[in-house]
């Protein structure tokens, strides 16, 4: 059809007209907020780097999660700060370590929340890596036993569902294997499947203190150059047990989304990560950009590139909108 005949215009005339033929809707149910949880009492943190983003106590986690609850969102991703840290990252798998503690209070106190821990050993480490080192290298093989100890423990804890963020080979299979001996096998994994070596992720390694002290991930978390590898990654995790996989970061990497959804007949998550956020808040104080819109605008090419789960700092701030009723 050629114009006049045809029109496109037409379709775009009113919000009410642009509301019925839209074709990517975003909900406040795709959301997973991710929560940095931290030792004492009536703690509450702001980021520096994240604002409006907070590290809590436990108490204070619960009163958060209650609140987000009111907006209608379901799931939050732990993340633990400890008190110490050693080689071997011992307060990640110790079972009163604080991600312990946290989801044991949080079952006591909150019904019908989606309780979702990262696995990873770059928060506990003294020396900021995401796995055993020896020599000044990372240990792939050696690392599983202890990613597989840490899953279970948080299993044991009342998780829902560990998600393996450290990008080790074969540990997905590992952690399966180890839930599944221990009578988790309602326990499901959502991996990162494909995390790419991102300068993404500054703000975040600020609010976990997460930092390596020496080198960086390069050597086992992904090339951005990469797409084919990302796919290989993702068909490795689904052969060896995972139940979602994920793509991180989200915005950088909407292709990746994209070729995932069209390869794989899985439910796929993205992680809309901390530098997105904060390049968002940073533009909208100094009045760059209108921040509500950017934000919808990002979460929604997100949902469109074919994200069933957006992993969100924003997840708050996007059910205001999505649910106003709720706030």
């Amino acid at each position: 059809m050629l114009f006049p005949s045809y029109r496109p215009r037409r379709l775009r005339k009113t919000k009410s007209i642009r509301k019925i033929i839209q074709e990517t809707d975003l909900s406040v149910s795709d959301f997973i907020y991710p929560m940095f949880v931290i030792p004492g009492n009536g703690v509450k943190e702001e980021i520096t780097s994240m604002p409006g983003i907070f590290r809590y106590s436990i108490d204070n986690t619960i009163k958060e999660i209650k609140e987000i609850k009111e907006l209608g969102i379901q799931a939050v991703l732990l993340f633990g700060i400890p008190e110490k840290k050693d080689e071997h990252g011992s307060e990640g798998y110790n079972e009163n370590g604080i991600i312990q503690k946290a989801l044991r209070k949080i079952k006591e106190e909150i019904k019908d929340i989606l309780l979702i821990t990262d696995v990873c050993m770059c928060e506990y480490t003294s020396h900021g890596h995401c796995g055993i080192v020896k020599d000044g290298e990372v240990e792939n093989d050696e690392t599983l036993q202890y990613l597989g100890r840490m899953a279970l423990s948080h299993a044991k804890a009342g998780a829902d569902i560990v998600a393996p963020s450290d990008m080790m080979d074969g540990r997905v299979g590992v952690i399966r294997e180890v839930l599944d001996e221990n009578g988790f096998q309602n326990v499901a994994i959502m991996s990162y499947s494909a995390k790419y070596a991102s300068a993404f992720y500054g703000p975040f390694r600020e609010a976990a203190h997460s930092t390596p002290l020496f080198g960086d991930r390069h050597g086992y978390q992904m090339d951005p150059p990469n797409i084919r590898e990302a796919l290989r990654e993702i068909s490795l995790d689904i052969q060896e047990g995972a139940d979602i996989v994920m793509i991180k970061p989200a915005l950088s990497y909407l292709d990746v989304i994209k070729a995932a959804k069209e390869e794989f007949d899985y439910p796929i998550a993205a992680y809309s990560v901390s530098g997105e956020y904060s390049m968002v808040k940073a533009a909208g104080r100094l009045g760059w950009v209108d921040e509500t819109k950017l934000m919808m605008e990002i979460l929604t090419s997100i949902k469109r590139a074919g994200a069933d789960i957006i992993i969100t700092y924003f997840a708050k701030d996007a059910a205001s909108i999505l649910n106003p009723s709720k706030r």
